[in-house]
């Protein structure tokens, strides 16, 4: 017995050792989450859906807010709309000695809603997320999240790594998600008219949570104890915008009441669906977030000059 116990514990460490080889090579390839949990921890912060996790880019804002170096802390829409779970993923990827951050609260009307089928929060469809169980969100290879969050085998990891190519959605060690598609008219058109038919059924089925907006506003009163918040409303291409507005008509009034509430400045963009491309009507594509994101920093620059 003890021989045969002798001889498996060299099987068994020849595996962890492949395992743990194989995790050296986890990157922004991976999945559309995993770098999100990979150090070092930031102190100037963009959160949201994947509507923020693709239009607002990092280093364009690190560029012209000198001094600051942003992380994209946005997931999607399941995974991180405003809620209990999403706050204390906040409170952990956050850099604790911050006292100086900049931090960019991005909204719509879906991070906003809950499912009207939901009667418990138990229920709520982020309690499957990443963020509900993970302890560690600053190191890399992070063997925790690729334990629990990594389905496949992990040989794929190797196989898809990036040094290879990247992939057409690729997440960035910042935290911003490139998505890479064509953008041609014909092609925008079919996956806009997708994206339309989809939210077309999705307010079906949804509503505005005041769970979720006590959330949004605990993490808006904790963000001003680390530095100075701004929210920020993202437009989607004409025909989703036209959806949002007829669910929740007053979505803009409500926010720039939280706002007013909670003395901080709140940028809405939602009328300006024309000047930007959306990969599939409520994505903006790369090149059109780094003129929006440039936007917003502009907005940033020009707050704190008049304050």
């Amino acid at each position: 017995m003890k021989k045969f116990l002798f001889k498996i514990s060299f099987y068994i460490i020849g595996i962890i050792a492949i395992l743990l080889f194989l995790g050296t090579y986890a990157d922004g390839n991976t999945d559309d989450n995993y770098l999100h949990f990979t150090g070092p921890k930031p102190s100037d912060m963009i959160m949201g859906d994947s509507r923020g996790s693709q239009a607002v880019i990092p280093n364009i804002l690190d560029d012209k807010l000198k001094g600051r170096k942003f992380n994209n802390f946005s997931l999607n829409i399941t995974e991180s709309p405003y809620g209990h779970i999403y706050f204390e993923g906040i409170k952990k990827k956050l850099n604790p000695d911050t006292k100086d951050g900049i931090f960019i609260l991005t909204v719509d009307p879906w991070n906003l809603s809950i499912d009207k089928n939901v009667k418990e929060t138990k229920d709520l469809s982020e309690n499957n997320s990443a963020l509900a169980d993970m302890h560690f969100y600053d190191v890399k290879p992070n063997y925790e999240y690729l334990l629990k969050h990594y389905p496949e085998t992990w040989f794929n990891i190797y196989r898809d790594r990036e040094a290879l190519a990247r992939s057409s959605t690729y997440l960035h060690q910042n935290g911003w998600m490139e998505v890479n598609v064509n953008v041609e008219p014909d092609t925008l058109k079919k996956r806009q008219d997708r994206k339309v038919a989809d939210y077309t059924e999705f307010v079906k089925s949804q509503k505005i949570s005041r769970y979720r907006l006590d959330a949004f506003e605990d993490i808006i009163d904790y963000l001003k104890t680390k530095g100075t918040v701004y929210i920020v409303r993202i437009p989607g291409f004409k025909g989703i915008m036209e959806i949002e507005n007829k669910y929740s008509p007053d979505f803009s009034k409500r926010i720039e009441s939280i706002a007013y509430k909670k003395g901080v400045r709140f940028f809405d963009f939602s009328h300006q669906s024309d000047q930007y491309i959306f990969t599939d009507g409520n994505h903006m594509y790369k090149e059109s977030g780094k003129v929006f994101t440039a936007r917003i920093a502009d907005s940033i620059l020009l707050d704190k000059k008049n304050n």
